[in-house]
């Protein structure tokens, strides 16, 4: 008998499988003024569930059948889609998936909210967090979620439910982990992407 055949074969990692939310019951069309979006923000989207009658597509429902570990972030929308794609099943609610916080620059005007999202975004990622979490430490923290999941995933296929923007902060941190990226389902409500482990 060879050496080969003596010594057993390396567990492979389940494939990871990270999904945007369903539509939040938010209105993102209301228009505001820069401190009127920070309170929609706070008061209005981070606590909003999803719009009725919303129903998870199949894949995500096959992919939610197929993993070992379901997790889902701390807000409403993120545990209300993990429950939606995987109905009865226990949920790790994990606070570090939570979304990268949006907080606006103090400019005039009043715009909708989906645009103060977009004003938000592009002063953040230029470092103006005016005493929220910033980009280095949401970075910080979208490397530690990377290894939650992968932590995870040596028992077995992982799904997660989180947000748009925190999901692909993690896309770096599983690429150099040796994660790859193996379907790319874009960043719609109930979209998500599959990594599996294959180290160059």
């Amino acid at each position: 008998m060879s050496k080969s055949e003596i010594l057993p074969s390396p567990s492979i990692p389940g494939p990871i499988t990270i999904a945007r939310h369903g539509k939040p019951d938010a209105d993102r069309t209301t228009v505001l003024d820069w401190r009127g979006y920070e309170a929609w923000w706070d008061g209005c989207y981070q606590p909003a569930g999803l719009q009725a009658g919303q129903v998870p597509p199949a894949d995500l429902v096959a992919a939610a059948a197929a993993a070992q570990t379901v997790f889902a972030s701390t807000l409403p929308r993120a545990i209300e889609t993990a429950r939606a794609a995987a109905p009865g099943r226990e949920l790790v609610i994990n606070a570090c998936f939570i979304e990268a916080e949006l907080p606006p620059p103090a400019m005039s005007g009043r715009f909708m909210a989906k645009t103060w999202g977009v004003f938000a975004r592009a002063s953040w990622w230029l470092g103006f967090s005016r005493g929220r979490e910033s980009r280095k430490d949401a970075e910080k923290r979208a490397a530690l979620a990377a290894h939650t999941l992968v932590e995870a995933a040596q028992s077995g296929p992982v799904l997660l439910c989180a947000h748009g923007w925190f999901n692909r902060m993690m896309r770096p941190h599983l690429r150099a982990l040796g994660w790859r990226c193996v379907r790319d389902g874009g960043d719609n409500y109930w979209s998500f992407r599959r990594y599996e482990y294959r180290p160059r």
